[in-house]
Formats: C-alpha cells, sequence, structure tokens
C-alpha cells in the first residue's frame, strides 16, 4: 500500500539537439559571476566549451574556471573548488560534463558557506544544509547518474578510506539542466556501457524493495526493458540518436526521486560498490556490475517472488513448469548473460581488488536497511569474496 509522501522536482529541463539555447532562457536569472566547472578537458576537444563560453559571453558574465574535477571527486578537490568560488564571488555555478561533475558542483554551492568542514557535516553526519546556497546549472555530457535532476552528491575521501553519498534536500537541486544527447557521442565505449549500468543498478536499488502493488514498479519495470532495448542498439551504434536519446531520457527518470515514492528503497549494490571504488578508485558503474550478481543471488531468497516478477517482466523468462524459485534464478542468470554481453566487468579482481583489501572494504561498507535483507559485516565478507 502506498504510504503518504510529497513530491517536488524544481529542476527545468532543456532536452535535444537545441538544449543548449536553454542558457539563453537561464542565464539572465542569475549575477555576472559565474564559475565553471568541468572534468579532464575533453570538453575542450569536442567543442562543447566553445558553445558554452560563447553563450556565457553573450549573456554578459564574467566567467571563472574551475577544471579537472576528477571521475571520483575528492574531498579535496571540494576544498579547492570552494576556495575558487569564494575567489569568483560566483552568483551560478555551471556544471559541465558527467555526473561527478554534477556532484561535484552542488558540493561546492552548499560549501561555500558553510561555517563548518563539509565533508564532516555533509557526508559523515549528513546534517541538513544551515547555509546560503550557491545555485547550480548543468550541462550534461554523459548520463548514468541522474545527478543533472536530484540532490545527490557523491564524494571520495582517500584518507579515511570512503566514498559516500548525500542526498540533499530539493534546494539543492539543480535550477536547470542542458540535456543534448548528441553530446555523449564522443565517450568512450567503457564509459559509455558503465553509464548505462548505473542507470540500471539506480533503477534496481528501488525495485527491489517492498512486497505492495506499486505503482512506481511497473514504471520501472518499462524503463529497464526500453534500457536493455536501447543499450543493445547504442552498443553497436554509438550514434544512433534515437537509442541515446532514450538512455540519456531514462537516466533522469531513474533518479529524480519520482519512481522511489512509496518504496523503502534498498542502495546495498551502490554501498558495496561505493566500498569498492573507495579502495580502487575504479569507475562507479563498472564498480556496481561487479558486485551486482553475486548480491542480488545472496538475497534472491530473502524476496523471491519480487526476482521472480522482475525475471518475467523485463527478461521475459518463460514461468511453465518452474518453481517461483526457478523462474527468479533464470531472471537473474538472464540478467548475468546481458551484461557480459555488453562488456561490462562481471568481478572486482578486475578493478584491482585483492583478498587482503576485504576487511578494509568492509569497514569502508554503510549497511542500510530498505533491502529484503539487512547485511551483517560477516555476509559483506562473503559476497565481496563471490566477486572477486
Amino acid at each position: 500500500m502506498l504510504g503518504n509522501f510529497t513530491y517536488c522536482n524544481p529542476t527545468k529541463l532543456y532536452f535535444g539537439e537545441d538544449a543548449l539555447n536553454g542558457l539563453n532562457a537561464e542565464l539572465p536569472k542569475y549575477g555576472k559571476n559565474v564559475l565553471l566547472v568541468y572534468g579532464g578537458g575533453s570538453i575542450k576537444k569536442n567543442g562543447i566549451y566553445d558553445k558554452v563560453v560563447a553563450l556565457l559571453k553573450e549573456n554578459g558574465k564574467e566567467i571563472f574556471e574551475d577544471a579537472g574535477v576528477m571521475p571520483n571527486p575528492t574531498s579535496d578537490k571540494l576544498n579547492e573548488g570552494v576556495a575558487r568560488a569564494k575567489a569568483a564571488q560566483a552568483d551560478l555555478i555551471l556544471a559541465v560534463g558527467g555526473g561527478s561533475v554534477c556532484d561535484y558542483a552542488k558540493a561546492v554551492s552548499v560549501s561555500v558557506h558553510c561555517n563548518d568542514d563539509p565533508w564532516e557535516k555533509y557526508f559523515i553526519r549528513f546534517e541538513d544544509v544551515s547555509c546560503k546556497i550557491i545555485p547550480v546549472g548543468c550541462v550534461l555530457t554523459m548520463v548514468g547518474t541522474g545527478s543533472e535532476m536530484n540532490g545527490g552528491s557523491v564524494i571520495t575521501n582517500h584518507q579515511q578510506k570512503l566514498k559516500i553519498g548525500h542526498v540533499f534536500g530539493e534546494n539543492v537541486f539543480p535550477k536547470f539542466s542542458i540535456l543534448n544527447p548528441k553530446f555523449t557521442y564522443t565517450l568512450p565505449k567503457y564509459q559509455m556501457i558503465s553509464g548505462i549500468f548505473d542507470i540500471m543498478s539506480h533503477i534496481l536499488e528501488q525495485y527491489f524493495s517492498g512486497t505492495d502493488d506499486n505503482t512506481s514498479d511497473y514504471i520501472m519495470e518499462g524503463l529497464l526493458r526500453s534500457l536493455i532495448h536501447s543499450a543493445n542498439i547504442a552498443v553497436e551504434n554509438p550514434t544512433d540518436y534515437e537509442a541515446r536519446s532514450n538512455i540519456m531520457w531514462i537516466a533522469t527518470w531513474a533518479l529524480n526521486t519520482l519512481v522511489a515514492k512509496g518504496k523503502s528503497t534498498d542502495w546495498m549494490v551502490h554501498m558495496l560498490g561505493q566500498a569498492v571504488g573507495a579502495h580502487t578508485d575504479a569507475t562507479h558503474g563498472m564498480t556496481l556490475s561487479a558486485v551486482s550478481m553475486p548480491y542480488y543471488r545472496y538475497i534472491l531468497p530473502y524476496g523471491t517472488k519480487k526476482f521472480a516478477r522482475y525475471a518475467e517482466a523485463v527478461w521475459n523468462v518463460n514461468p511453465k513448469g518452474k518453481t517461483e524459485e526457478d523462474i527468479a534464478k533464470a531472471g537473474l542468470c538472464a540478467m548475468e548473460d546481458w551484461m557480459k554481453s555488453i562488456g561490462l566487468v562481471m568481478n572486482i579482481t578486475d578493478l584491482g581488488t585483492t583478498e587482503e583489501m576485504l576487511d578494509g572494504m568492509v569497514e569502508s561498507t554503510l549497511i542500510m536497511n530498505g533491502g529484503y535483507k539487512i547485511l551483517t559485516p560477516e555476509e559483506i565478507k562473503i559476497i565481496f569474496k563471490a566477486s572477486l
């Protein structure tokens, strides 16, 4: 039964080949000083940087830059960004990049006027924002995280071997996001399929929770079927506009908080994957793919009915002559075969993990309570061992 909830998403989206023109509508709403945040410089090679800068100048903006945001943004980089935003007296932070750049921009936005250590306040104590926030806008160049339409921000602390996400409230959501599927064309295949699995994992983290007849589950099954179909096309032809645009749109809806309504949600795959990432700095989507099958096979007995539904609704498993458990297991086998077919990493050894690292990774894993089984540290180690 659906419980009580409130739903609000204040982010305005501009989608399609002409989406960047949305900057002309949005930029006049903010002051003169813009902190332009981006990653390793690929946007300069593919021409997106020049297009964005031209529009900023046409709108009379003073541009300050914060480049070099890494795929797993660190607490040290966050401190650097805060200093740059303060020096710029930024009126707007414009993130141009993938989910990591968007995540980082949000972390900077809530930290500039924070009187406490942002890492301790937001990512250790998970406190709410109590200070002035610098508004954020996003120009998306990689899909997967859904960060363009939510309050999530994930930061890594290498000293503490922790990778932690904070889900901020709607006041921290990007004010606007620019989504042009063609901006994702130049991504290497490894990054594209990593993002595809990040999308799938976001949906599954919300789907595999609860036992009620929830409308959100039907929506998620449709999103998953569309994702699988479009991913198969994009892997063969990365410049297929229809496939890439569908993937981009699915990514946004997978984590813009809509399908979580009425769900307890799990998020243990992300906690396991983030622990791997904290120790190896591996690509986020690949850490998720590497731990997903061992995790889901471990918890299947505690949510067999839902796993059987997933097998039939998403993977077209024929239930005839099978027990509910057989159907559920067949669904995971179909999922595993598909993951291998598109080239995902299927074990954490390939990401640089060794058995000697497991105890440290267990310590770095936050335990969630919204799924079908609350894991113990001992069970987390069993899953990591099965992931090697």
